[in-house]
């Protein structure tokens, strides 16, 4: 999980906003309540878009996939191929 906040805030990355500190958010596809994913199935997320009021605890995911037009699992992919690019 270190090696994936280290990338900083994935949805800041993308939206051109460049590199911010960010935190460890668990994707909840597929998860019930209270329960939380693997370590392996993680993104970094800034605070403001993590637990802010415009981030995914903040707004809820469905209203969040709406505002930034993509899901857990699209930002998930961006992070797996951000951290396979830092393997080359």
């Amino acid at each position: 999980m270190g090696k994936v906040a280290e990338i900083g805030c994935i949805l800041c990355r993308h939206l051109g906003f460049g590199e911010t500190p960010a935190q460890v958010h668990h994707l909840k596809e597929e998860c019930g309540a209270g329960q939380r994913q693997s370590d392996f199935l993680t993104i970094p997320l800034c605070q403001p878009h993590h637990t802010g009021s415009v981030g995914i605890h903040g707004l809820g995911r469905k209203a969040f996939e709406r505002t930034y037009k993509l899901s857990e699992l699209d930002l998930l992919a961006m992070t797996i191929e951000r951290l396979g690019a830092g393997c080359r």
